[in-house]
């Protein structure tokens, strides 16, 4: 059985994470993801790029309504996930208004997944890394 963990958080967390050193924020991250490794638990993980980069598709019109964040409304729930690998953001957002069981109050939430290649190559953990998606077929 496989569970996606959803990282969520409020405007305030968000924005307290700019505080925070990249390297540091590397080091926990390797870490963390060392032990999924290690415990032979993890199958994909993905950050995102910051929500003011992606687009919302809104089905509660039609055609569906494309706009720019910000968005995240915090009463909204997070009900599943595709990963395209597409030529750029229009084409992911032209895929996401042909989605099926769309309707209003129904919205697609588009965002860029960063590849490995945009980390310091020379991070011990991103290297790790590297050769784990090496191995597992995923590069």
């Amino acid at each position: 059985m496989k569970y996606m963990l959803i990282m969520r958080g409020n405007d305030e967390a968000v924005a307290s994470f700019a505080d925070v050193d990249f390297d540091e924020m590397l080091e926990a991250m390797g870490r963390f993801n060392d032990e999924l490794i290690s415990s032979g638990v993890l199958v994909a993980a993905e950050g995102l790029d910051p929500a003011e980069e992606g687009v919302v598709v809104d089905y509660s019109s039609t055609p569906p309504v494309v706009t720019d964040g910000p968005y995240g409304e915090t009463k909204e729930l997070f009900g599943g996930y595709y990963i395209l690998d597409v030529a750029s953001k229009e084409e992911a957002v032209e895929w996401a208004k042909r989605l099926p069981m769309t309707r209003p109050g129904i919205k697609t939430e588009i965002r860029r997944v960063p590849s490995i290649d945009e980390f310091p190559q020379d991070n011990p953990y991103v290297q790790r890394e590297r050769a784990w998606r090496e191995a597992n077929g995923q590069l």
